[in-house]
């Protein structure tokens, strides 16, 4: 099994280059979407409009038809479920926001920022009810009840994150349970969704479904760090909510468990505050710990093992830009 390497120019390449294989069909997703989210009342519309342009990079839905590509063939089903995928997650950002009380993302005013956390509450659950409604579109129950499954997850570990803020406690088992399902689990999802609809095997359809759970662990890690090491002009979303929010992530779950006591006390004394500039009191602690390093091998890893489930599928450009995806995930600064 190779190495990953961060940062290769592969890896950071566009993600144009990376669709390349599902270009047409992510197009039409573009069109279902904007057909579902269509509201003949203008401040609905606009509203509407405004929350489905903070969506950005369009993975989950390039997972699951990369996914179908790379087991056979690709149709409107899986149009239709890309689009619930992208709903879905543009729903759970929008709640997030309110939760996190972000006020800027993708390089615009988040929904509550611009109106208030009652519409952006609302809002969030239109959308979801219209993936609900694309994706009963789809014959049988499969659809449904996966995407349902992960939903579930996706707001059990919501829920867990939330009633552990200010645990600086939490083991790194707990976290890696949390961000298992609120962001590893619609990632499974897609992928499983992409394979089932195109005839996949049994086998294919469980590989690629560990390959989204892996590639989504290593999603959310790099994610946590990029709230700790990144640029607002470059992400284009708000950053240092973690820390004020006393998220307990895991640069901060393995600096605190290599600490003195003492030290520790005074780390978690800085972590629980209600100042401002916790991070720029943070930085001389990990600066001088292995704890960014670590958390970015460990995101490193778990695209080691999501590639390593390609493997075994046939080799066709939607396999192979399934593993630039996943060096992407790791590769990205936004």
């Amino acid at each position: 099994m190779s190495r990953v390497v961060e940062g290769s120019t592969e890896a950071a390449g566009s993600l144009q280059s990376v669709y390349a294989p599902v270009q047409e069909e992510l197009a039409r997703v573009e069109e279902v979407i904007r057909d579902a989210l269509t509201h003949d009342h203008p401040l609905v519309s606009k509203l509407v409009e405004h929350g489905f342009r903070l969506g950005g990079k369009r993975m989950r839905p390039a997972l699951v038809l990369l996914s179908g590509k790379a087991c056979g063939t690709v149709g409107q089903e899986h149009v239709e479920l890309a689009s619930a995928v992208e709903l879905i997650h543009t729903a759970t950002l929008i709640h997030d926001d309110v939760l996190d009380e972000a006020t800027l993302r993708r390089h615009r005013d988040t929904v509550n920022a611009r109106w208030d956390n009652e519409a952006s509450v609302l809002l969030g659950d239109y959308v979801l009810a219209r993936a609900i409604c694309l994706a009963s579109s789809v014959d049988g129950v499969f659809a449904c009840r996966t995407l349902g499954q992960a939903s579930r997850l996706m707001c059990e570990g919501e829920l867990r994150q939330v009633v552990g803020r200010g645990d600086f406690d939490l083991a790194e088992e707990d976290y890696l349970g949390i961000i298992a399902g609120k962001t590893a689990s619609l990632c499974a999802c897609s992928c499983r969704l992409g394979a089932h609809y195109a005839g996949a095997s049994d086998e294919q359809e469980e590989r690629l479904s560990r390959f989204g759970q892996h590639l989504g662990m290593a999603f959310q890690i790099t994610d946590d760090l990029l709230d700790l090491t990144g640029n607002e002009a470059t992400t284009g979303k708000s950053l240092g909510t973690d820390l004020a929010k006393q998220k307990a992530t895991l640069p901060l779950i393995r600096l605190l468990s290599r600490l003195e006591q003492a030290d520790r006390t005074e780390v978690v004394s800085l972590l629980s505050s209600s100042t401002n500039h916790r991070l720029e009191a943070l930085e001389p602690w990990l600066g001088r710990s292995d704890a960014m390093d670590y958390a970015r091998a460990k995101a490193s890893r778990y695209v080691e093992q999501a590639t390593a489930e390609l493997d075994a599928l046939p080799a066709t450009p939607a396999r192979d830009c399934l593993r630039r995806l996943a060096e992407f995930v790791i590769a990205r600064r936004h």
